[in-house]
């Protein structure tokens, strides 16, 4: 190393050491050693960094990288790569094969129609129901049954007719203080829009004593009514109901034979069935088989759940209904046009009791205008229906207040249950399990595959009563998911099976999970 070199070092490692002491300014230095600032120089080092030559990188050539993955460690390290990736491969393949194969297989869904996917709402008097602008004023509510989740609506009758006077029927024409043809059409493409197929009533003689008239007039009659169903299918309706089907089907079973065959030649819209709907009074367990068999209606509403029955009559003939058809042809209803409202039948208030029972038995509910608010009879058999809203101005007569706000508390009941009835598939199309029936009480299970389970439990006595719920189905414990007493069984509170106890005219629904 040169004398220079040396100096030149030695200079570094001088100034090095003396960095420490110098000034912590940003400042130029000026003349005479000092900052700007008048701070003292210390020293100054300035060392000359070589810039760094560019350095490229190219990487390695195709040449060199078949070379090198030539060589006997690539080859086996990519064999070793390629046979982990389709071990793995195989072995979530067979994963997936084990637990599809050992996952319980889902239960297929049974075939439904619009009438089975919800309830049927009946209006008998569309001027009761929604003033007189008759059909005009019923398209007007259509949103109000569309909240409470209604899927089909059954108007009428709504054909001329006097009362016992067979020769004044006219089952094609319609009563002008109903409204028109263009109006039941307008009516038809609302309700359509809204997802409620619509029925109409064609029961001949439905003011009068018998609603096919005289037995010996039932034949012609029929014939009548066989030649008017395609008039009113052709303006969109989704289906035909009569009265009386016992009284059709026992005098006159040739000529309706010919009306199924009329409904069978109209069957089907757009992939979308018409429904033929019978009613009787029949109270017989058997006797409705029976009928509903040699009918051959899509639904039939009978009086099996006529009040004034006892609770382990009532469960009988459920579950014989039940076991004997299909629960896609099984109505429930209480009250008719000429026995009046459920409120009248069964009185305030077991209004919501009842509406339960329909809500979760195995088969369609269906209710008449205003069974939803508790409407009964007052003066005549075809009450106004009563229009109540939340923002109604506050009433200072206490026994008004009290009235509406039980309407109200009804609607909302019916709502929750309409909505849930839709929702779960144990209440949709489930199972039906009998647990408990007595005299004056009645409880059921409904299930589906894995879905979850509802249990219906009903109180109809004024006195407190305790069930034990003991089966293989049913866990220690349920859930409440509506009750007609809240303060009794609050929802999402827990109840024990096998002491349920219910208050006085009491109604609860509960609910528990499905376990594999």
């Amino acid at each position: 190393m040169s004398k220079d070199s040396e100096v030149d070092m030695k200079d570094v490692e001088l100034n090095e050491l003396d960095l420490e002491k110098q000034p912590m300014t940003g400042g130029e230095v000026g003349s005479g050693g000092t900052s700007p600032t008048g701070t003292e120089k210390n020293g100054c080092v300035k060392v000359k960094v070589p810039e760094e030559a560019d350095v490229k990188f190219t990487g390695l050539s195709k040449e060199e990288l078949m070379k090198v993955a030539g060589t006997p460690g690539w080859v086996r390290t990519r064999w070793v790569l390629l046979v982990l990736f389709w071990l793995g491969w195989i072995g979530m393949l067979a994963g997936a094969i084990v637990i599809i194969v050992q996952a319980p297989r889902c239960k297929p869904l049974p075939k439904m129609d619009w009438w089975n996917e919800g309830p049927l709402y009946q209006i008998w008097d569309v001027e009761a129901y929604a003033g007189t602008d008759g059909l005009k004023g019923l398209e007007e509510k259509l949103d109000s049954l569309n909240q409470l989740k209604v899927k089909g609506l059954v108007v009428g009758p709504l054909h001329t007719v006097q009362t016992d006077q067979p020769e004044t029927l006219d089952l094609k024409s319609m009563t002008p203080e109903m409204g028109t043809e263009k109006q039941l059409e307008s009516l038809l493409e609302r309700a359509h829009k809204k997802g409620i197929s619509v029925v109409l009533d064609l029961t001949p003689n439905y003011g009068g004593k018998m609603p096919w008239f005289n037995d010996a007039d039932v034949a012609t009659t029929v014939e009548k009514l066989k030649t008017a169903i395609p008039h009113w299918i052709q303006l969109g309706l989704d289906g035909i109901q009569v009265a009386g089907l016992d009284q059709v089907v026992r005098n006159a079973p040739t000529a309706w034979t010919g009306v199924k065959g009329t409904m069978q030649a109209n069957r089907t819209e757009e992939g979308k069935n018409r429904a033929l709907i019978g009613v009787t009074e029949l109270t017989s367990t058997t006797d409705v088989v029976s009928l509903l068999e040699s009918s051959g209606v899509d639904l039939l509403l009978s009086g099996v759940l006529s009040s004034g029955q006892s609770g382990d009559v009532r469960a009988q003939a459920i579950q014989q209904l039940y076991t004997t058809q299909n629960q896609t042809s099984l109505g429930w209803s209480l009250g008719s046009r000429t026995e009046g409202h459920l409120a009248t039948l069964v009185g305030s208030k077991l209004v919501r009791l009842y509406q339960m029972l329909l809500f979760t038995l195995p088969g369609t509910p269906v209710f008449n205008y205003g069974d939803e608010i508790g409407l009964e009879e007052q003066s005549g058999p075809l009450p106004k229906m009563l229009w109540d809203s939340q923002d109604t101005v506050e009433e200072k007569n206490e026994t008004v207040k009290s009235a509406r706000e039980h309407r109200l508390s009804c609607r909302s009941f019916f709502k929750t249950l309409s909505d849930l009835r839709g929702k779960e598939r144990s209440l949709l199309h489930g199972d039906f399990l009998s647990l408990h029936n007595g005299t004056s009480s009645l409880a059921f299970l409904r299930q589906w595959d894995q879905s979850e389970r509802f249990i219906a439990a009903f109180n109809w006595e004024n006195t407190a009563t305790t069930l034990r719920l003991v089966h293989p189905e049913l866990p220690g414990e349920a859930t409440v998911q509506l009750s007609t007493d809240p303060d009794k069984h609050a929802p999402e509170s827990s109840v024990n099976l096998g002491q349920l106890e219910l208050e006085g005219q009491q109604a609860v629904l509960l609910r528990f999970p499905f376990t594999a």
